[in-house]
């Protein structure tokens, strides 16, 4: 009997492929050379391109976990070293390589990696002019950041002592090549930063390929120059080198060198600088003794003090003068005051607020009895008035009327004037206003002209 057959689904074939894949020692953690095409930078930050070469090519991916810390952006034709894993994906049945780290492959994506990082760090503003701090120029101590076997220590030291020997030198020994000299580097900084003990930063190393003075090239190290609280003179290889480092420091210097000569003064052209001084202020000050006894020599011979009591008497004459005519303008003075006071005293009397109270209030009473006067006539006239009105008003009252004998016949309930027979019937009460009183009467009968209705009443 044959043995029964074992039927996968896709699905599960992709998986079991997959756990062969990610089982394997080579394909777990291996290192791929390549040049990079169809690459898409996603919306995510994932990236997503292929590695190939002359014959093959691979689907590959780097989630942006893994490709924010890359030194540089990867673009399309870029030849790189990755390393990753492969797996499948089960989903499309395909195996794809993941990337997990990158680095450009040979000097010219090297070249690349330093070129993206300067444009990005220019863009920042971080090369800015504006950014620069000045050296001092007498410093009191250097901080130096190399390593401590090279010449460049060497040449830094022997400048500084020869130049300037009183300034100290703190030493920070440091790795400038391999994978641990960015970091160290920037905590060297850092931590000199904290100590505050130096007013000058010299870093740097010897001269070296591109790839030896790739640790000046890190943004971190860049980016740790720029923040430094003192100012940081970049002395890395010789004329021809420029780093990223150059370009944030404050001050950049061809070699180990020229940065110590330009950190600190030079003791004897200092010492120049002063006996030049010295001798000008000695020059200075003998033109200044001359001319101060020319000046007295003058002044002995003038007349101030070869007679001084004649000059004495011509400024007692002239003083005199001026008294006298200081006494004349003083009563001329004086004599106008008292013209200007009594005019202006004249003038106050003339407007005086006395006067004005016055005329005022006998205006006041004179409008006051125009006023009177015209309410009374007013009101005889209102009073005459309202006379005519009462009588013609008392001419015209039903009451007057009734006065003469006439009578006012009304309803019973006194809501309406009876003016005809045919407003009532028999039995209806009736009321009669009288000149003097009322009368409730009930119509036993009622008459017209020539017409007897009932049996009167």
């Amino acid at each position: 009997m044959a043995p029964e057959r074992q039927v996968y689904s896709i699905k599960e074939l992709n998986r079991y492929i997959r756990m062969k894949l990610d089982s394997d020692v080579v394909l777990s953690d291996v290192w791929v050379r390549g040049e990079i095409s169809n690459f898409t930078h996603h919306g995510s930050g994932h990236m997503y391109f292929t590695l190939k070469d002359e014959s093959s090519r691979i689907k590959s991916i780097m989630f942006a976990s893994h490709n924010q810390r890359l030194p540089f952006v990867p673009k399309e034709g870029t030849k790189v070293i990755a390393r990753g894993n492969v797996t499948v994906y089960e989903r499309d049945g395909q195996y794809q390589f993941y990337a997990t780290h990158m680095q450009p492959d040979g000097i010219g994506s090297l070249y690349l990696a330093y070129e993206q990082l300067k444009n990005k760090l220019e863009l920042e503003g971080l090369f800015a002019a504006a950014r620069k701090r000045p050296l001092p120029r007498f410093p009191r101590c250097i901080g130096v950041v190399t390593s401590p076997t090279g010449a460049a220590v060497r040449d830094i030291i022997i400048t500084l002592q020869r130049r300037f020997p009183q300034v100290a030198v703190v030493l920070y020994p440091v790795l400038v090549q391999g994978k641990g000299a960015g970091p160290s580097i920037v905590k060297a900084i850092q931590n000199l930063n904290a100590m505050g003990e130096a007013d000058v930063l010299i870093v740097g190393r010897g001269g070296g390929s591109l790839e030896e003075l790739w640790a000046f090239n890190e943004e971190a190290v860049a980016r740790a120059i720029a923040a430094s609280g003192i100012p940081v003179i970049p002395a890395v290889g010789h004329e021809t080198d420029f780093t990223i480092a150059d370009f944030a420091a404050d001050l950049r210097a061809a070699t180990p060198t020229a940065a110590a000569e330009l950190a600190v003064p030079h003791a004897a052209e200092l010492a120049a600088q002063l006996r030049t001084a010295q001798q000008r202020l000695r020059q200075g000050l003998l033109r200044r003794s001359q001319r101060g006894g020319e000046r007295l020599a003058s002044l002995q011979r003038s007349l101030a003090l070869v007679g001084p009591r004649r000059q004495l008497a011509q400024h007692a004459q002239r003083l005199d003068m001026l008294g006298a005519g200081l006494l004349r303008a003083a009563r001329d003075r004086h004599g106008r005051a008292r013209e200007q006071r009594a005019v202006l005293h004249h003038s106050l009397q003339r407007f005086h607020p006395q006067a004005s109270v016055s005329a005022a209030r006998r205006r006041t009473e004179s409008l006051t009895r125009e006023l009177a006067g015209a309410m009374q006539v007013r009101l005889q006239e209102k009073r005459s008035r309202f006379a005519a009105e009462l009588r013609h008003l008392d001419a015209l009252s039903p009451l007057k009327v009734m006065s003469r004998g006439y009578s006012l016949v009304y309803d019973e309930k006194e809501e309406h004037l009876i003016k005809s027979l045919k407003e009532v019937e028999l039995g209806d009460v009736v009321n009669i206003k009288l000149n003097d009183g009322q009368l409730s009467c009930q119509v036993w009968g009622m008459k017209e002209d020539g017409i007897t209705n009932g049996e009167g009443s």
